[in-house]
């Protein structure tokens, strides 16, 4: 009986004594787990509708950016055709200033000079050569000095008319470095134009009727709703094209006239200094509403200008981009931000995760 309990005590003991001993490794690793680095999640990227938010409402301020700009009305017979106006219409670009001249001083005087002195000369013969004045018609066949003169002289003429001619053309197709480009694409029965310096504003541009033109002070049948906007002083690069058949963008103020032809690009340039409103039309035969493809050119001041793109990249979604568009600080800083909350979700390196603890040992 002694015996019998001495063992059931000598078991009881150490069993406790097991239990001691394994409760002491978890006591142990109780504070280790505790003390593990805590995994922290990194930051979610911002969704779309995050961005859009974000940008939206910084640019809601920017209308005050562009409230100077104002469509500007034109000039009576600055641009424009004029009533019973038989000549060459005022020209505003240095292309133009020079065609005129080579027109007006040089071509129109030698024609003239030409024109009279063959009509002086037909009458003289006709009036001292008739059947009346002469008994004994001439047997003269050959004049070697009148047959060098007239062979000599229109060489001379047409020399003096070929150096300024050759030297209007280079300048026409060696134009200087744009500062904007403008795409221009013919359909029928409108124009529209893109600005791929600026995001790509693209527009069309349709006649105004008789009574919004009327409203707007404008000529009928040369007015648009939108017209092409361009800054003063600076050199306008403008590639041409068509989608459906021949058109031809020309404006006569500027002494621009281009084909636009399907599947090719042609390209010319104007510069105009003095800001205004400036008119043209198709000038090929391109269907039944071939007259009714007018082209208005406004010319700004840069900073007007600058205003304009301003406003019509708002209109179309486009963030402020192209020369000379500073991004408003606003904007700046918002997009700053969403670029850098994308860049520290590419970049945030993962957390650590802890290695399971070691099972104990009995």
């Amino acid at each position: 009986m002694t015996k019998g309990w001495a063992s059931g005590l000598k078991a009881i003991a150490v069993a406790a004594a097991l239990m001691m001993a394994g409760t002491a490794p978890a006591q142990n690793l109780a504070p280790a787990a505790a003390a593990a680095p805590e995994v922290v999640a990194p930051p979610a990227p911002p969704t779309p509708a995050d961005v859009a938010a974000t940008t939206a409402s910084a640019a809601a301020p920017l209308d005050s950016a562009f409230a100077g700009y104002e469509r500007m009305k034109p000039t009576p017979g600055v641009g424009m055709p004029v009533p019973q106006g038989i000549a060459v219409q005022q020209q505003f670009t240095p292309i133009g200033q020079e065609a005129k001249f080579l027109l007006e001083k040089i071509l129109n005087p030698v024609m003239a000079f030409i024109t009279v002195f063959v009509l002086g000369l037909m009458i003289w013969v006709i009036y001292h050569y008739r059947s009346a004045a002469v008994e004994t018609p001439s047997t003269t066949t050959h004049n070697f000095t009148i047959e060098v003169v007239w062979t000599l002289v229109p060489a001379l003429i047409l020399l003096a008319i070929a150096f300024p001619s050759f030297r209007l053309l280079a300048n026409q197709y060696d134009p200087p470095k744009a500062d904007v480009t403008i795409k221009v694409t013919g359909y029928q029965w409108y124009w529209g134009y893109e600005y791929p310096d600026y995001g790509g504003i693209s527009f069309d541009s349709v006649m105004l009727s008789r009574a919004e033109a009327e409203q707007n002070g404008e000529p009928y049948q040369l007015a648009v709703d939108n017209r092409i906007v361009v800054p003063a002083g600076k050199t306008v690069k403008v590639l041409i094209t068509a989608a459906d058949v021949l058109h031809s963008f020309a404006i006569p103020s500027f002494w621009v006239k281009m084909d636009a032809v399907p599947g090719r690009i042609n390209e010319t340039w104007f510069k105009v200094d003095r800001p205004g409103v400036y008119y043209g039309q198709c000038s090929e035969l391109c269907g039944t509403k071939h007259g009714f493809m007018p082209i208005t050119v406004e010319v700004l001041p840069e900073e007007d200008f600058k205003r304009w793109v301003r406003m019509k990249q708002q209109q179309d979604g486009i963030e402020p981009t192209g020369p000379g568009i500073v991004r408003p600080a606003a904007v700046a800083t918002a997009a700053d931000r969403v670029q850098a909350a994308l860049a520290a979700a590419r970049t945030e390196p993962a957390a650590p995760t802890p290695a399971p603890a070691a099972a104990p040992t009995a």
